[in-house]
Formats: structure tokens, sequence, C-alpha cells
């Protein structure tokens, strides 16, 4: 995978963002996401925050916080969201589509789990569909079982002895004896932490998943 060819796939999640958010009526950007404490206003807004605050402010903000990404973006987040509509929001997702933000922290891979992710979070609570592009799930889905992953988009033990297997996208990933199965999708936001979608999942890995992030 090319850098140009991963940098167009982050571009074209940016837009499919846009469009979604300013899809969106007043009562459900108020509505609660799957990200715990934030509406989907609040992880719209998050989706500008590369390049509103730039990594001078982000990467301080990490190591303040331990290298924990998500308690330094919630520092962060409440400000974008009282300063842009989600019509701000929308243009720009737009505007900065091509943007690249690649410390040592956030590699490409990283912001596009970033943007299918949140695609989810605002989506799933919603009760709206929207369909992931295989190919990105698998790049997204090696992503967070590889070292790069650890301890920012997923915690330090939580994948230890489980094998992960994605039915619709044949992917298995994984040095567990026990397993956990389910949509490419369902696998993806559980490995980010996300519980609505455990009951989704079968195997006999599911305990023990549960378990580490309930």
């Amino acid at each position: 995978m090319s850098t140009v060819d991963m940098l167009a796939m982050i571009a074209d999640e940016r837009h499919r963002m846009a469009e979604l958010i300013e899809s969106l009526k007043p009562g459900q950007l108020l509505a609660p996401s799957l990200c715990e404490g934030w509406t989907v206003h609040d992880v719209a807004a998050h989706l500008c925050a590369p390049w509103i605050f730039g990594a001078r402010r982000i990467v301080p903000a990490v190591v303040r916080h331990g290298f924990r990404v998500h308690r330094a973006n919630a520092e962060l987040v409440r400000e974008l969201a009282l300063d842009l509509t989600a019509e701000e929001i929308g243009r720009q997702l737009r505007m900065n589509a091509e943007f690249t933000f690649n410390p040592r922290l956030v590699s490409p891979l990283g912001q596009l789990t970033d943007l299918q992710v949140h695609g989810q979070d605002i989506c799933r609570p919603l009760g709206l569909a929207r369909d992931l592009v295989p190919e990105r799930m698998l790049l997204s889905l090696e992503f967070l079982l590889g070292p790069r992953a650890r301890g920012s988009f997923v915690p330090r033990g939580r994948l230890d002895g489980l094998r992960f297997i994605a039915d619709d996208l044949e992917w298995a990933a994984g040095q567990g004896l026990l397993t956990v199965r389910g949509t490419g999708e369902a696998l993806l936001l559980a490995l980010t932490g996300r519980p609505v979608v455990l009951d989704e999942l079968s195997g006999s890995g599911v305990a023990a998943l549960r378990a580490r992030i309930t």
C-alpha cells in the first residue's frame, strides 16, 4: 500500500464524513454517540482537530495524559464543538480532506481507522446504515492487531490470548487459542472498545473480551 493510496483513502473518508454530518438534524447532532460522554456533534468536531490544533497542541496533550489518546482528545474536543457548527465541520472536512498529520503517535493508518470508527460512533446510535469499504476495514483491522495501535487505540492486554476472525472479510489474526468471530465492522468497534457490538460476536474468547472492555 503506497502512501499516495493511503492518503487518497483518508481524503475520501473525510468527504464521506462531511456528507454524513451535513445530513444530520439538530436533534441528531445532540444525541449521545458511542464515545462515552461525547455527543454526535462532539465526535464530528473532533475530526477537525488535526488541522485546527496541529501537532503542537495535540502531542503535548497526549504526553500530558500519559499517552492516553482518548483522554487527550477529550481535553481538546469541547472547545472545537463550541466553535464549529455542523455546516462548518462539513466545510472543514472538505477543505482539508488531503491534510496530512503523521507524527509518530498517529500514523496514516491511525487516521484511516479513526475516521471509520467515528463514522460508526455517529451512525449506530442514530439507527443509520453506513457501509464501510472492505479494503479499508482490512487495513484498519491489521493496524489494530499490530504494535503501533497498542496503548493508544487498543489498551495493552485487551488482545492477549485472543484470535479474531472476520467472517465477511475472510480475515483472521491474533496469536491466542480463544476465538472471537463477527463481521469486520463489529470487530473494528470491539477492538476499539465499543461494548455495543459484543452481543454480535461469537466464539470462545468473547467472554474474556467482554470483561476487558466493560
